[in-house]
């Protein structure tokens, strides 16, 4: 039986410069973005280790990269607070590809086109992994929060709803 080809995406070269291990995972998927909770579902793994990655915009223009549960919906307000902005929102669907260079569905907090503040929600620190996208629809990784934390500089807040 041959093995499936994985295909490196930009995320995964990050890792491995970095010297941080961890594991792909495929999932069938249509032409269109695919939902956490669904790729929770076919890995067979809870929910809450599967992370969304949500870009968002403030006032000044400056962009934002929040990580949060699949199965969680962010709170704007908490996000706000966390990067000390007056507000921040979800930014157009139109436009994830220009901001980041990844599409909808397929958005990593790893290889955007540019580094942006990052910050995960708190409740990724529970976990021994956490597993996120790769980078391309139907490719997840699964690796330490800390060490993707560390090599982002990235921050952790309590950002999802109640």
């Amino acid at each position: 039986m041959k093995k499936e080809k994985i295909e490196k995406t930009n995320a995964m070269r990050l890792l491995d410069r970095a010297g941080i291990p961890y594991r792909v995972h495929t999932y069938p998927h249509g032409d269109g973005p695919s939902l956490g909770v669904d790729v929770a579902a076919h890995l067979q793994i809870d929910p809450a280790m599967v992370f969304k990655t949500l870009l968002c915009v403030s006032l000044k223009k400056q962009y934002y990269v929040f990580v949060v549960p699949s199965n969680a919906e962010l709170d704007l307000k908490k996000c706000a607070k966390a990067v000390k902005a007056k507000s921040v929102e979800l930014i157009p669907v139109k436009e994830i590809n220009q901001v980041s260079g990844y599409v909808r569905g397929g958005c990593s907090p790893l290889g955007m086109k540019k580094t942006d503040v990052t910050v995960f929600d708190i409740t990724c620190l529970r976990f021994d992994t956490i597993v996120f996208s790769a980078g391309k629809i139907g490719y997840q990784i699964e690796t330490n929060p800390h060490a993707v934390i560390k090599l982002l500089g990235a921050s952790t807040a309590a950002i999802q709803k109640e």
